[in-house]
C-alpha cells in the first residue's frame, strides 16, 4: 500500500461490537429519566457521538433538561458492560494485520474504555500503541470536530489525503472528512440498519464495506484510482 500514509479505524462499531451495548445503556437511562426512546434510535441517530453530546441532543428534541449524573452514570454502567461483554467484530483481527500502511485508531471513547476494549479482545497488540482518544487530544474536540483525525495524522507523520479513515457513522465521517481524510463507511457492526450503506454514503463515505474481508482489495483499488485520478 504505497501509495496510503495511514489506515485509521474508528473503534466503536468498526472493531467492537459495542454500539448496541451503550446504546442499550444509554437508552435505558433516558426512558427512565423521563422521555421514551429505543436503542435503535440512539444506533441509528446519535452512533459515534459521547453520551454527553447526546443528551444535549436529546434535550433540545425533547425540550425538558436531564440531570447532568446521568452523564457519570452512564459511562459507569457501560464500561462495566463492555469489559463483561464486548466482543470483536467478525473478521477484525484479520482485517488490521492484513494491512501493511501506518495503523491507528481515532475514537470518541476515552483512553480507558479503550484500552480496556481491546485488551479483552485482543487487538490492543496490533496498534502499538497508536490509539486516540478524541478526549484526550489537546483541544478534548470530539467527533464530529476533525480535531483527534488531524491530531493523529501528525502524530503519525501521514498527509491526510493519503489517509484513510474506517468508520460508521455519519458524525465520524464528517469529522474525517473535515480533516482532509478520505473515508470509507463500514457497516458489518450488531447496531447496522436499512439504509445505513446509503446515510454513510451521503454522508461522504466513497465506498461502504460489509464485512471486512472486502477491505484490502477496496483500499487498494481507491489508493490506485486516486493515482489515476
Amino acid at each position: 500500500m504505497q501509495d496510503i500514509d495511514l489506515v485509521i479505524f474508528d473503534c466503536d462499531g468498526v472493531l467492537v461490537d459495542s454500539e448496541v451495548i451503550a446504546a442499550r445503556i444509554e437508552a435505558d437511562l433516558i426512558t427512565k429519566a423521563g422521555y421514551p426512546i429505543e436503542a435503535a434510535d440512539i444506533t441509528e441517530a446519535y452512533a459515534g457521538l459521547t453520551f454527553r453530546d447526546i443528551l444535549i441532543r436529546v434535550e433540545t428534541e425533547a425540550r425538558m433538561p436531564f440531570q447532568a449524573s446521568l452523564i457519570d452514570q452512564a459511562e459507569q454502567l457501560v464500561d462495566r458492560e463492555l469489559r463483561r461483554s464486548v466482543q470483536p467484530i467478525e473478521g477484525a483481527r484479520q482485517a488490521v494485520a492484513a494491512v501493511d500502511a501506518k495503523r491507528c485508531i481515532c475514537s470518541n471513547s476515552s483512553g480507558e474504555r479503550l484500552d480496556a476494549m481491546l485488551t479483552k479482545v485482543g487487538l490492543k497488540p496490533l496498534f502499538d500503541g497508536n490509539v486516540f482518544s478524541s478526549l484526550e487530544t489537546p483541544t478534548a474536540r470530539p467527533k464530529p470536530a476533525p480535531d483527534v483525525f488531524r491530531y493523529a495524522a501528525e502524530k503519525m507523520e501521514a498527509e491526510p489525503a493519503r489517509t484513510f479513515v474506517i468508520e460508521d457513522s455519519v458524525h465520524g465521517i464528517h469529522g474525517a472528512k473535515a480533516a482532509g481524510m478520505r473515508v470509507i463507511g463500514f457497516t458489518g457492526g450488531a447496531h447496522t440498519y436499512p439504509g445505513h450503506a446509503d446515510t454513510l454514503t451521503e454522508a461522504g463515505a466513497e465506498t461502504v464495506i460489509r464485512r471486512w474481508p472486502e477491505l484490502n482489495g477496496v483500499l487498494q483499488a481507491l489508493a490506485g484510482w486516486s493515482e489515476i485520478a
